[in-house]
């Protein structure tokens, strides 16, 4: 493809460059080195392992985010339920006190 064809603009200015580093990273973890340049030589079979190790890496960071935003929640929630009943549990002389029946066993 000619250099003025080029349709492939990243929407972050630095994506490219973080992208590359971590093909890079990944491509030395999988052991293939000299991972840089023109890569035409290379065997799609070879191309194929960087790319789906990138794959499972960002889709496992996007887990992990998710994980993360959820236990967020749940956590802030359970806080604000105990700061809003004071943070105790009532005792069974205070339930009898306002007339609510103590739970059955």
């Amino acid at each position: 493809m000619a250099a003025g064809q080029k349709r492939n603009v990243p929407l972050v200015p630095g994506a490219y460059q973080a992208l590359e580093q971590f093909k890079q990273e990944v491509a030395a973890e999988l052991g293939i080195q000299n991972y840089q340049g023109y890569l035409g030589d290379i065997p799609s079979r070879i191309n194929g392992a960087v790319g789906g190790h990138m794959v499972r890496r960002m889709i496992a960071a996007a887990e992990q985010s998710l994980i993360d935003q959820a236990t967020s929640a749940v956590r802030t929630g359970f806080q604000a339920g105990l700061s809003g009943s004071g943070g105790t549990v009532p005792s069974p002389s205070t339930v009898s006190e306002q007339g609510l029946q103590p739970p059955k066993v």
